[in-house]
């Protein structure tokens, strides 16, 4: 009997021991028949958001597209400090389980559950949590459904570790976890807090990173760096205790402090913020239809894009090999771009240096004297009320409560209340938080002047610099391509390049008096001079005409060759706006976008050939299979003579015209050729020059044209673009790595002969400046 009673006990013990395990085996049996698994196909192509690479042409990553800002790493970019600091941190015998690891379950049961001893963890493997981010868990219910979960994560890990390397889970996880701070995977977190690759990661930096993945903002070096700190500190003790570093190693690194290099990249951050919107619109586009656009040639320009150029609406032109689009988003792209990366920042920083250090600060001191602030004091009411009721009505402010239904008078009232509020300011930390009225600050934004800046190369094309405006984050709207301004006399190179080409030379000489034409209504219209009264009834040459920038030799010119001459040579050179066949083309009326203008000077220097700029060679899938290369056209468009008649010309505007603070200012000693522009009541500032190696415009000027400086002095081109321009080549020059040199020289052509010096006019092109010269030249410090 006793026999029997203690089989039964021995025979009880055993079931209640084996119970659990049969009970789990079961549970485990039931999910992986019933519950939605995922197969091995799966798991060798997880659904991860792939950040696309917009990548610069030296290799740089200039910005990503992205809804999860996750770039793939291999594990041999890892750095062997982030594997260490993973094992000892969170998965101490890593190398030794095989997905789950039941000496920690059991350590969780005893000392989590029984002794409520939290500081023990979850138990859950490197290869769990893998199985849980690539996999998420969505809304969780009960208890049951959380022992659902775990059991599914387990077959998970179970999986993972019978189809990959303990390498290729552990790059898998670092890859594949969120850091905080918009960055997914270690690739972006490394960048984003250590400007690094992450092989280059040290213990500290790799512990501190590792440090942040159970709780990415509480331990965020950048937001609470006390805590973040103390967790990295941790790490580092879980690295010497496991034997990664030795106990001397870990309290010397210790003591070293959290150095961050921090930059959040979100749309609105990065090098060339500009530039990749442009790339996304240009990617994004339809197929054009006419009744969107005003004018024909801006149809036909579209149209011939749409049909030429294989980048211009690629997303909607391509589709993957299963027939769906491509996201930019999420299918990791990678897009290869001639822009410089270099070149790029000094291009940034060019903007920044003369607008914000020097031209916007004297704007400012004239606002105060305005009667009507930022319009000028002679702006007409209704002139003012229309542009401010337009921005009132294409503000986020306005649009979203119209959406929920709110009576626009409630609307518009809030605008003359005063409310808390973030504003863009030229300081260090790129901003202002203040107190003003919506419509105060309407008018502020008003104040600040805008640029466009963008550089080309000539003979390829390759656009190398693009910056649409003076800060991304604040004014969206690109100066570059969307914006369109009067050119002023940046037009007059295009009518001389007319004379060149039928058969004059810089040294014909004209005499200077004023032209007048008849108008369409029969009525006389003669162009303001622009020059001093002494010069009038002089015999000069045409060189000097251009070099002094004189509207009476541009206006003999168009009576020469008449309006549609000029157009058709404007299109010719890569001008596709439409243009009015009108007389007062010559002294430059027409509205054109910065990257017309640039792309068609580039034709000067590109000897005559004109080559439609490209910006983008190839992209790449995210397993770096080429998808598409691309390649621009080219097309001659005026004589290889005529191109260097007129790099001649546009020299003398620099040697000795509104230019030649390029000499006296920055001491450039090269071959330069440029012109600048200013228009009607100095609302548009620009300047176009270019040397053998490199083609480079900027446009400054308000947001309106009512917004200006008061007098030339302030507002030529000389004085708001050209210095933008300086800036930049100067950067360009001393950086001595970029191909420009003052030893570039422009090449005749074969067998050209002709004596250009130009002497025995009443006037020398060497003589004394015009009065435009004079005020352009003026430099405030």
């Amino acid at each position: 009997m006793q026999d029997i009673t203690k089989k039964k006990i021995i025979r009880i013990f055993w079931i209640l021991f084996a119970a659990p395990f049969v009970l789990v085996f079961l549970l485990l049996l039931i999910v992986w028949m019933f519950a939605k698994i995922p197969s091995f196909e799966e798991l060798e192509h997880p659904d991860s958001k792939l950040a696309t690479q917009v990548i610069a042409e030296g290799g740089e990553i200039l910005t990503t597209f992205h809804i999860e800002n996750r770039t793939y790493v291999s594990f041999e970019e890892l750095s062997p400090n982030l594997v260490a600091a993973a094992i000892a941190t969170e998965d101490v015998r890593f190398r030794r389980h095989s997905g789950i690891d039941t000496r920690g379950l059991a350590r969780v049961a005893v000392k989590t559950l029984l002794l409520h001893d939290s500081s023990q963890g979850g138990g859950s493997t490197i290869t769990q949590q893998l199985a849980k981010t690539l996999y998420p868990r969505g809304e969780q219910g009960g208890k049951l459904s959380m022992v659902w979960i775990k059991l599914k994560e387990w077959i998970t890990a179970v999986k993972l570790e019978r189809s990959y390397t303990k390498d290729e889970i552990m790059n898998m996880y670092l890859n594949s976890i969120f850091f905080g701070s918009n960055a997914y995977g270690i690739k972006a977190a490394s960048e984003t807090f250590f400007d690094k690759e992450p092989s280059q990661l040290t213990v500290e930096e790799a512990a501190t990173l590792i440090g942040m993945v159970n709780k990415p903002t509480r331990y965020n070096p950048a937001l609470n760096p006390d805590k973040s700190l103390l967790r990295r500190n941790f790490v580092i003790g879980r690295m010497q205790k496991n034997g990664f570093i030795t106990k001397a190693q870990c309290d010397s690194i210790q003591q070293i402090p959290i150095n961050l290099h921090y930059h959040v990249m979100d749309h609105n951050a990065g090098l060339a913020p500009y530039f990749r919107d442009m790339l996304r619109r240009d990617m994004n586009a339809k197929k054009p239809r006419r009744a969107d656009y005003q004018f024909a040639e801006d149809y036909t320009a579209d149209s011939l894009r749409w049909r030429d150029d294989d980048l211009y609406g690629w997303l909607n032109k391509n589709k993957k090999p299963t027939g769906e689009r491509y996201n930019l988003d999420k299918d990791g792209l990678r897009i290869y771009t001639t822009i410089n990366y270099k070149m790029q920042q000094y291009a940034e920083e060019a903007v920044a240096e003369h607008l914000g250090g020097r031209l916007q600060p004297a704007f400012d001191k004239e606002l105060r004297w305005k009667r009507y602030p930022p319009f000028a004091s002679d702006t007409e009411k209704a002139v003012r009320d229309r542009l401010m009721n337009n921005a009132r009505r294409w503000s986020d402010r306005y649009r979203s409560q119209i959406r929920a239904g709110v009576p626009e008078a409630d609307v518009l009232a809030q605008f003359d209340k005063p409310v808390k509020m973030r504003i863009f300011a030229w300081n260090k930390k790129g901003y202002i938080d203040t107190v003003m009225t919506p419509n105060d600050s309407i008018r502020y934004y008003k104040g600040i002047l805008r640029t466009g800046f963008v550089a080309v190369e000539p003979g390829t094309g390759h656009v190398k610099a693009y910056v649409g405006g003076p800060n991304y984050r604040y004014f969206k709207y690109d100066n570059v391509r969307q914006v369109k301004r009067q050119v002023g006399s940046t037009i007059k190179p295009f009518l001389y390049t007319l004379a060149m080409q039928e058969g004059m030379t810089p040294c014909d000489k004209v005499v200077n008096v004023p032209q007048s034409f008849i108008a369409g209504d029969g009525t006389d219209w003669t162009p303001r001079s622009t020059d001093k009264d002494e010069w009038i009834g002089k015999t000069v040459t045409l060189k000097w005409g251009l070099t002094h920038s004189s509207n009476n030799i541009s206006a003999y010119l168009m009576k020469q060759f008449g309006p549609r001459a000029m157009v058709e040579m404007m299109h010719k050179m890569g001008v596709s706006s439409h243009l009015d066949e009108v007389y007062a083309l010559c002294v430059g009326p027409a509205d054109v976008a910065l990257y017309e203008m640039v792309n068609a000077y580039n034709t000067f220097p590109s000897k005559g050939v004109y080559v439609s700029p490209i910006y983008v060679t190839r992209i790449e899938d995210n397993q770096g299979n080429v998808i598409s290369e691309f390649t621009n056209a080219k097309r001659e468009a005026i004589g290889e003579r005529t191109a260097y008649l007129m790099v001649n010309l546009m020299q003398g505007v620099i040697n000795h015209g509104t230019g030649f603070n390029l000499r006296a200012r920055y001491k450039f000693k090269g071959e330069i050729a440029g012109k600048t522009g200013t228009t009607n009541d100095n609302s548009d500032g620009w300047f176009i020059g270019y040397t053998p190696s490199i083609t480079a415009g900027v446009w400054v000027g308000g947001e309106d044209r009512q917004t200006h400086f008061n007098s030339i002095a302030l507002g030529s081109g000389a004085n708001m673009a050209l210095p933008i321009w300086g800036n930049f080549m100067k950067k360009c020059l001393e950086d001595g790595t970029l191909g420009i040199s003052e030893s570039d020289r422009f090449i005749a052509p074969p067998g050209f002969s002709l004596n250009l010096s130009c002497t025995g006019g009443d006037i020398e092109d060497t003589g004394a400046a015009s009065t435009e010269q004079e005020s352009e030249n003026y430099f405030f410090e």
